[in-house]
């Protein structure tokens, strides 16, 4: 891989200042990079983007904000993939510029060029056609869409990446966009957005796929404000946590951040791996697995597409940045175990320090129960911990 070396990350640290690694501040403003709350039956993308003290996004011609390197060397996680690996992200509307941007990302760090020598990236729509048409642009999604597409490139730089956008934000275009991915072969499917639980969510199957690792973002409004398909049984639900590094660029501590979604689905029981969970009384809680979220140790994005009027390097957060990070990882550990269903291998790593970081500091809400505060072993916020390698994945 051109010029990425995981071992390299004394050198990239000592070089932060030229290549605008710093973070914001732990006191920076975010926003939530696309309006809402969603309307019902409706999802809304789980991104959150480093603001100015006006509210205004911070954009520069530099990058701010957590690269390849750090997220390697945090987590402790190979350079490449096995073989045939392909991460599917399915997010709403149009980004006219992500082939384009991904490939500006990549030069700035050093990760393989996607063309047609290398073809490591793929658009399609809902249908599954590369040669569209494609819905309409929305800049919130866009924003979103590099976002999910970078960091899964920067986590898994020998995998393809495939693009599915949905013809609109609803869940049934969403859901639909995720049997795309599957039916066009994909071994890791991440999807950042939720709306609010349903009914009949009980018998809803879009996210079945067995031997598909499919990871959903938890959401960004704390406890109690996780949705769907975050609650589905199918799906590995990715909290969010603050990482911190320490002196030498590798992991440093980590923290629940306080956005990060969590709480008991009203619907959906318990899968058989949850049944030691008493807090939700029977019924699936959620986050399964966490990594890094805080917009304030976000990741370095390139969007070229104005969002609020600008473009550029911004740093960006929230639960959608930890779905398609977690996707990533399980790409490096060859995708999901075979015979494994959606989040059970976790469960079995439950309290393993060595294949698992467990958090244990922090909260995102009130409760009286671990579904709202970091505990030992498993908590809402960030599940059974982040990753210490692959050997949980």
């Amino acid at each position: 891989m051109r010029g990425f070396r995981v071992e390299a990350v004394s050198a990239v640290i000592a070089m932060a200042a030229s290549f605008g690694l710093a973070v914001a501040p732990a006191s920076a403003s975010q926003r939530p990079v696309c309006p809402g709350p969603a309307v019902s039956g409706s999802g809304r993308c789980a991104a959150h983007v480093v603001t100015d003290g006006r509210g205004a996004p911070l954009a520069s011609t530099t990058p701010k904000g957590y690269g390849p390197v750090q997220f390697h060397s945090a987590y402790g996680l190979p350079s490449a993939a096995p073989a045939g690996q392909t991460i599917a992200i399915v997010d709403a509307y149009d980004d006219p510029n992500i082939a384009a941007d991904l490939n500006t990302y990549s030069q700035q760090f050093g990760l393989p060029l996607c063309n047609s020598a290398n073809p490591c990236f793929e658009k399609v729509n809902q249908s599954g056609s590369a040669a569209g048409p494609f819905p309409q642009t929305n800049s919130g999604w866009d924003l979103e869409i590099a976002l999910d597409v970078e960091v899964a490139h920067a986590t898994c730089p020998n995998c393809k990446v495939l693009l599915v956008e949905a013809n609109s934000s609803s869940l049934a275009d969403l859901a639909a966009s995720v049997n795309t991915a599957a039916a066009l072969g994909a071994t890791e499917i991440s999807n950042s957005y939720g709306g609010s639980e349903f009914s009949s969510e009980v018998g809803d199957t879009a996210y079945n796929h067995p031997g598909v690792a499919i990871t959903v973002s938890s959401g960004d409004s704390g406890y109690g404000s996780f949705g769907y398909p975050a609650a589905s049984p199918y799906v590995i639900t990715v909290g969010g946590t603050t990482l911190t590094l320490n002196s030498a660029g590798g992991y440093g501590s980590e923290a629940v951040w306080s956005g990060a979604g969590s709480g008991c689905s009203k619907y959906l029981t318990a899968q058989p791996w949850q049944s030691f969970l008493t807090a939700c009384s029977g019924k699936r809680g959620t986050a399964d697995v966490a990594a890094d979220a805080n917009p304030s140790t976000g990741a370095a994005v390139y969007d070229s597409v104005k969002y609020q009027g600008r473009s550029g390097w911004f740093q960006v957060g929230g639960t959608s940045l930890s779905s398609p990070l977690v996707a990533g990882v399980y790409a490096l550990a060859g995708g999901l175990p075979s015979g494994l269903p959606a989040a059970s291998g976790l469960y079995g790593h439950l309290g393993d320090a060595s294949v698992l970081h467990d958090v244990t500091s922090g909260s995102n809400g009130r409760c009286s129960t671990v579904m709202c505060k970091a505990a030992a072993g498993y908590d809402g916020p960030t599940g059974v911990g982040t990753p210490l390698g692959i050997g949980a994945f």
